[in-house]
């Protein structure tokens, strides 16, 4: 006899940075595996182009705004969700900004944002959908980290310190969460090309590039495809009831020698 019910086949999902890069891709992966999905992100005509993506497949998408750093927005998105897909069973936290520079040249206003979206924007979305989870005693919770809160990068302002943040966030709730049924994972991309960090100027990339070069950071110039890491979250979510993947790193592979 299973020591757990399995999952229902089709588990409500909630995806937040949806509108591009790893969010988007995610919410297409769930979708393709007969999952119904919200998406939400500041840029809700976006999000809704990549629903009307997973629709015209045969997928059921839902879009609606959301701003992870606004209480108000996240209540509201995480209604309309309920509303229209019912109870959410999973959530990919996957929302991100970055904006580079030295810790001691930014500005408080641009260091707290980083913080606001990485650490406090996952916080406020685990608030509105957890306690839920925690009644129904099933869920999982995939938080999108980065392989810089391991290993902190020069000149990415308030990003390292906020990624390692929310790994110890990660760390912490699924201590809290253990004997409910409600599953938390942390995903650490390496480095992986997405939009975030694309509004960044040559003033910006030039000195970061060098920094890095110099700490070793730069062995090899591929990267990472969203789609990649939307594979990880997809095998994560899936893996039976009864087993946890609690952290899966992802790095991109080298190019093979000559």
């Amino acid at each position: 006899m299973p020591r757990f019910e399995p999952h229902p086949p089709s588990r409500p999902a909630v995806v937040t940075g949806a509108s591009s890069g790893i969010g988007a891709a995610t919410a297409q992966a769930l979708a393709e595996l007969g999952h119904p999905v919200a998406l939400g992100a500041r840029r809700v005509a976006e999000c809704e182009a990549v629903a009307k993506v997973i629709r015209d497949k045969g997928g059921t998408a839902f879009a609606h705004r959301l701003d992870v750093t606004d209480d108000d927005s996240v209540e509201e998105f995480v209604a309309a969700a309920r509303e229209e897909l019912g109870d959410i069973e999973i959530l990919v936290s996957a929302a991100g900004v970055v904006k580079f520079g030295q810790v001691y040249e930014m500005s408080s206003a641009d260091f707290v944002r980083q913080l606001d979206v990485h650490l406090a924007g996952p916080h406020r979305m685990l608030r509105q959908l957890v306690p839920g989870m925690v009644e129904r005693q099933r869920g999982d919770v995939v938080l999108i980290g980065s392989d810089c809160s391991v290993i902190p990068r020069p000149r990415t302002g308030a990003y390292s310190a906020a990624k390692s943040g929310l790994e110890t966030l990660s760390t912490q709730l699924r201590m809290e969460l253990e004997g409910t049924g409600v599953r938390v994972s942390l995903v650490r991309p390496g480095p992986t090309a997405t939009e975030m960090g694309t509004d960044a100027t040559v003033e910006d990339i030039e000195p970061l590039l060098q920094d890095w070069s110099k700490w070793g950071f730069t062995r090899h110039p591929y990267m990472l495809r969203a789609s990649d890491l939307a594979a990880v979250v997809s095998a994560v979510v899936s893996t039976p009831r009864g087993a946890h993947v609690i952290v899966s790193e992802v790095q991109p592979e080298a190019p093979l020698r000559r």
